[in-house]
C-alpha cells in the first residue's frame, strides 16, 4: 500500500537499546528510515543500531540538559522523533523520595520537551514531521506505586495536544501512544518477587495476554507514515482492551 514508508526520513529512538524502544526501532528501519538509537546506555545501543540497516547510536542522557543539547547538535536534521525513553521508581507516593521525583520528571518530561524544542523548528521548516510520545496507560488511569512516574508521564498528554496545534500550520503531527501491561524484561524482573504476576495480570486483559514491544511499535511506525498524516493530537492506548475509550 502506499504511504506506508519512510525512505529519506530520518528518526530519532530514545531509549532505543530497551525492549520496545529496540522494536519500534526494527519497524522505522524496516520502512526505510534511518534510525538514531539514543539512549544513556550506548553499549546495548550500539548492539541495537548493528542489527539494522543504516542505523547508529549516540548517547543520551535526558537528565542533563547539556547531554540533551549535545545529541541534537550531532543529531542533525530529523524528521520522526519518538520519546520512548523514561524511568519509574515503584513504591507507595507517601512513602517517595522528592530526590526520585525529580529524576523522573527530568526523564520523563523536561528531557523530551527540550529535545522536541530544539529538533521540531527543523521539521516544521522542511513542512514535515512526526512527533511520538510513549507515555503509559497507568497516566491515563493510574497505577498503584506509579504516582509521580504516572504525574510526569500524563503531563506528555498535554504537551502532544499543544504541538499538534502548534505545528500543524508546518505538516507536524504529535500523538501519544500509551502501552498497557507489557511482556518485557523489566515486568519479568518484577514478577520474579511474585510468583504468579504475569498470569493474574494477563486474566485482567480482555484480549487473555500481555503485550509484546511489537504490539507497541506497530502503532508507533504507523503513525510515523503518510497513511497517519490526518491522525493528531490523539492519545491511544496499546492495551489488549485494558483502557477503552
Amino acid at each position: 500500500m502506499d504511504g506506508l514508508r519512510l525512505d529519506g526520513r530520518a528518526a530519532v529512538v530514545t531509549g532505543g537499546a530497551g525492549a520496545i524502544g529496540t522494536a519500534i526501532a526494527a519497524d522505522l528501519a524496516a520502512l526505510g528510515a534511518r534510525v538514531t538509537v539514543a539512549d544513556v546506555d550506548l553499549p546495548n545501543a550500539r548492539r541495537t543500531a548493528a542489527a539494522l540497516p543504516g542505523a547508529r547510536a549516540l548517547p543520551v542522557d535526558l537528565a542533563s540538559p547539556a547531554s540533551v543539547e549535545a545529541f541534537c547538535a550531532e543529531a542533525g536534521p530529523v524528521d520522526v522523533l519518538v520519546h520512548n525513553a523514561g524511568v519509574s521508581v515503584v513504591g507507595p507516593f507517601t512513602a517517595s523520595d522528592p530526590a526520585d521525583w525529580d529524576l523522573m520528571w527530568q526523564v520523563n518530561l523536561r528531557g523530551p520537551m527540550l529535545m522536541t524544542k530544539l529538533l521540531l523548528p527543523g521539521m516544521t521548516a522542511r513542512g514535515w514531521g512526526r512527533l511520538v510520545f510513549v507515555s503509559s496507560d497507568g497516566a491515563r488511569a493510574g497505577s498503584g506505586g506509579e504516582g509521580a512516574y504516572a504525574a510526569t508521564k500524563a503531563a506528555l498528554f498535554g504537551l502532544a495536544k499543544t504541538l499538534a496545534r502548534e505545528a500543524a500550520k508546518g505538516g507536524v503531527t504529535s500523538n501519544v501512544v500509551c502501552p498497557g501491561p507489557t511482556d518485557t524484561p523489566m515486568l519479568r524482573r518484577v514478577s520474579e518477587a511474585e510468583p504468579g504476576l504475569v498470569d493474574k495480570i494477563a486474566r485482567g486483559i480482555p484480549l487473555r495476554r500481555l503485550g509484546t514491544p511489537a504490539d507497541v511499535a506497530g502503532l508507533i511506525a504507523y503513525l510515523c507514515t503518510d497513511r497517519a498524516a490526518y491522525i493528531t493530537g490523539q492519545t491511544l492506548s496499546v492495551s489488549g482492551g485494558v483502557t477503552m475509550q
